[in-house]
């Protein structure tokens, strides 16, 4: 395979194996490549056709509710632990004070 290079004069032409070409010429062909790898790389994903686009917004908006559920998850056990601590030590205190009987 022979390496692309561009040629600074914009003249095309073969030396030492080298292909020459223009800059702005190289530049094309450059963004060409990079357009067909990524909407290669799109389709082997299934990600391809007009519903791209769509299907891309989707993903995003699932993460960001698997996201928002993890996180009120969190919040929500952070929550029962803490009554429950408070619950267990105002019992400990009824307990102490006598507040039920008499108590053990």
């Amino acid at each position: 395979m022979t390496p692309l290079k561009p040629a600074p004069d914009g003249d095309p032409g073969s030396e030492d194996g080298n292909v020459r070409m223009a800059e702005a010429e190289f530049e094309e062909l450059l963004a060409r490549a990079a357009e067909r790898g990524a909407r290669r790389a799109l389709a082997d994903v299934g990600l391809e056709g007009r519903d791209a686009a769509l299907d891309i917004r989707d993903l995003r908006s699932l993460i960001e509710c698997i996201r928002f559920v993890r996180r009120t998850a969190v919040q929500t056990a952070v929550r029962l632990i803490t009554t429950g601590i408070l619950l267990a030590l105002l019992a400990g205190i009824a307990i102490k004070l006598k507040l039920f009987g008499n108590g053990p």
